[in-house]
């Protein structure tokens, strides 16, 4: 190899080292701060699963140069909120009511079922939790399948399912509060990882860039086994569980009645003109 070739060759490695080691110093000198707020009772299953979602944000923005906090709110707000997003644990009209006083913060609903919710259609109002439509179409699907199923139940979530690395997220939340993960903790769980998982590959934590990337380009598993995204009018599509006393019996969309990918069978609801 002639020497000016490998003389070129040396430098330009070392630029590269440099580059990336240089990255790395300013990633260990200042963290990107990223800020959550949850607005709801505290304590109950929502915040706690918005609790156990920061735990695992944090671990990951350790490696990635971020540091999230979470500011914790008992009762909803129209004040300026300093955060890239809002998990809210709220009755319908306050949970409106902060959507629309904070229009620029994707705010999360992680507890509300309300379908007319979903029929408002607003930009920034974000639902985690399947609304109750979901649910109906979920247990309707399995009675075409199974006619003899009369007590079976559609849920977010169970804290017996063991699928998709299901099982190791029950257990966490199970050490860590010494009870089940419910839908609620389930979605406030996801809330809070989806926004990271976004945090980590849009390298931001600005409210605009996590919005339009939460309504374009959302990719979520969730620990449900499919890729999951938010529907026009805020609703993430995803699939639910059916219990039958207390026992995870199947999955919804259900197999044979719909293709099994097919989240848009389960709870679509129009925007109201």
């Amino acid at each position: 190899m002639p020497l000016r070739f490998l003389k070129s060759t040396v430098v330009q490695r070392a630029a590269c080292c440099l580059v990336i080691f240089s990255g790395w110093l300013t990633a260990a000198a200042a963290p990107l701060e990223v800020k959550l707020a949850y607005i709801g009772a505290i304590n109950a299953s929502a915040h706690q699963g918005a609790l156990q979602g920061l735990e695992e944000a944090q671990q990951q923005g350790d490696f990635l140069g971020q540091h999230y906090t979470l500011v914790e709110l008992t009762a909803a707000t129209t004040d300026p909120i300093d955060a890239s997003a809002v998990i809210a644990a709220l009755p319908a009209v306050e949970l409106v009511a902060v959507a629309a006083a904070h229009p620029n913060l994707p705010v999360f609903n992680v507890t509300r079922p309300d379908d007319a919710l979903r029929t408002q259609c607003k930009a920034n109002l974000l639902h985690v939790i399947p609304n109750a439509k979901t649910l109906v179409d979920a247990v309707a699907q399995w009675q075409v399948a199974h006619p003899e199923a009369k007590t079976v139940r559609a849920q977010a979530w169970h804290a017996d399912f063991e699928k998709y690395s299901a099982s190791q997220l029950n257990n966490r939340y199970r050490e860590k509060f010494k009870q089940p993960m419910d839908d609620a903790a389930w979605a406030g769980w996801a809330a809070v990882k989806l926004l990271s998982d976004l945090v980590a590959r849009e390298q931001s934590a600005d409210p605009a860039v996590l919005l339009k990337a939460l309504r374009e380009h959302l990719a979520f598993d969730g620990q449900k086994g499919v890729t999951m995204s938010f529907r026009d009018n805020g609703q993430l599509r995803q699939p639910v569980l059916l219990v039958d006393h207390g026992k995870v019996v199947g999955e919804a969309p259900v197999r044979g009645v719909v293709e099994v990918e097919d989240l848009d069978s389960l709870g679509q609801m129009p925007c109201a003109k």
